[in-house]
């Protein structure tokens, strides 16, 4: 039995192009299983071991050591400490203790039992070899036909690999058929999946970017650079390009001879057109760019909120927008800017709305009549805290203020910044302790509910889902998490 067992092991693998410690591995697992169904009234832990020279294999029964006051949950499985350490005194928890058993006659199914299990592991083995093969090469963007199709999906032969394009990362419209070769994008590796693990991607940006620089040999070479993309599969797409070579002219690269190399790409992704972007470090000259072809009038720039407020003319305003909003969807993708489209007319009107809410607090809390309120929003001062906190200089450039006039506006806006902090610390510190502890709750938004009479988990199970939205300014997936969890103890107290 020895020497067949070394004659088994090194013909498979040989034939697998497998390591031997793997069909090794295979074999005590197939000799475990046979060992373990003499037991078929008990459930044991049994461990074999081959010796990788002899070909001799020894069987063990074997036990984990669990702490004395965990019991015995598994009897088959488990020792408790004390009953292990009567047998071996320097054993510790979570070791095993062993019992050698005696060699037994396995019965004649264990060859073919053995030889299943051995061939299955091989087949793993295999299969993550060759996987691992494939990842070794580093491709992100692959070429292969279509050998399949599976629920939807189209399954991609790759050399030895098969790869999985799911229906979701499928050009929209794109009819594709069994035989068709494709690019695709390596979106992810599911070393999970029963069938193929390598998840492809003709949809994602990075592909599209990947295409050109296959196209474009100065990305290659490091002297143009694509800083983003942005996608509408199959229809449209953005990419912004940047270089500091000034003998480089950044978009003609992209577009190469009469068109050639982005007419490339857009053949590659079923007739997707490319728009081509000049990056800049300037985010409003950035979005203006990226809003080509339509011309902007002027631009507002929120840093806070990470927006901008982009004027156009009524004859750009549908350029702008795009069909169904895709120009400035993608736009604003590129960027990383939210883009609020606009005319004159209506950015006028928010400007007017804005301005008016920031006179009524300067008047409020600086307690200053509108002349001053407005000469404070036509200099740029929008809020207390830039009139408290900003260098005094600044205040003192506005030519109707003097130093004294200057002190006591930001004596005035600090003190009533104080103020509003000591309200919102009174307001958190009435919230209930039971409002505090609910999940998704914090001590800014329990202020805020604080501050429109929500105290108690009552009050706050009693809101609509819109109304907490809007009263606090929290998505609508949080504003449900938390009204269930306030509402938690009525379906408690139903079921008592």
């Amino acid at each position: 039995m020895s020497r067949e067992i070394l004659l088994l092991v090194d013909a498979l693998a040989r034939e697998k192009n497998v390591p031997k410690d793997v069909v090794f591995g295979a074999l005590e697992l197939a000799l475990a299983t046979a060992t373990k169904k003499l037991y078929a009234e008990e459930d044991v832990d049994i461990r074999v071991s081959v010796d990788r020279e002899t070909g001799e294999y020894d069987a063990f029964r074997r036990w984990l050591v669990v702490p004395d006051e965990a019991g015995l949950q598994e009897p088959g499985h488990h020792i408790i400490l004390s009953d292990a350490r009567e047998q071996l005194a320097d054993i510790e928890l979570e070791e095993h203790i062993e019992e050698q058993l005696p060699r037994q006659d396995l019965g004649r199914r264990f060859a073919q039992d053995t030889k299943q299990v051995i061939l299955q592991k091989i087949r793993d083995a295999e299969r993550e070899q060759t996987l691992n093969d494939f990842l070794a090469r580093g491709d992100l963007i692959v070429s292969g036909a279509i050998k399949r199709m599976d629920k939807g999906d189209a399954i991609i032969e790759i050399g030895k690999v098969e790869a999985r394009l799911p229906r979701t990362d499928m050009i929209p419209k794109e009819n594709l058929r069994i035989g068709d070769r494709i690019r695709a994008f390596v979106q992810k590796i599911d070393r999970t999946a029963r069938g193929p693990q390598v998840i492809l991607s003709r949809t994602s940006p990075e592909i599209l970017m990947k295409l050109f620089e296959f196209e474009v040999p100065e990305i290659e070479q490091g002297l143009l650079v694509i800083k983003s993309a942005a996608r509408d599969p199959g229809v449209r797409a953005k990419i912004a390009v940047w270089t500091n070579d000034r003998r480089i002219d950044p978009i003609g690269t992209c577009v190469g001879m009469r068109g050639s190399r982005v007419q490339a790409v857009t053949n590659e992704l079923a007739g997707e057109r490319v728009d081509i972007v000049l990056w800049s470090d300037d985010p409003a000259q950035f979005v203006i760019g990226a809003l080509a072809p339509a011309n902007v009038s002027s631009i507002l720039v929120d840093e806070d909120k990470h927006a901008m407020d982009v004027v156009v003319d009524e004859d750009n305003l549908a350029i702008a927008i795009g069909r169904s909003g895709q120009n400035v969807r993608l736009a604003s993708e590129l960027t990383g800017w939210q883009i609020n489209i606009m005319t004159a007319e209506e950015s006028s009107t928010k400007q007017e709305g804005e301005q008016s809410s920031v006179r009524a607090t300067f008047v409020e809390k600086l307690d200053v009549d509108e002349e001053i309120a407005n000469i404070l929003i036509a200099e740029g001062f929008g809020s207390l805290d830039e009139i408290a906190y900003v260098p005094v200089n600044e205040l003192l450039e506005i030519d109707a203020f003097d130093e004294e006039t200057v002190e006591e506006l930001r004596t005035r806006a600090r003190n009533a910044l104080l103020t509003e902090a000591i309200k919102r610390e009174e307001n958190v510190e009435q919230a209930e302790k039971d409002l505090l502890d609910l999940e998704s709750m914090d001590a800014a938004l329990s202020a805020k509910l604080a501050e429109n009479s929500i105290r108690t988990r009552d009050d706050l199970a009693e809101l609509a889902v819109d109304e907490l939205t809007e009263m606090t300014g929290i998505d609508d997936e949080r504003a449900k998490t938390l009204i269930m969890a306030a509402r938690a103890h009525w379906f408690a107290d139903a079921e008592q």
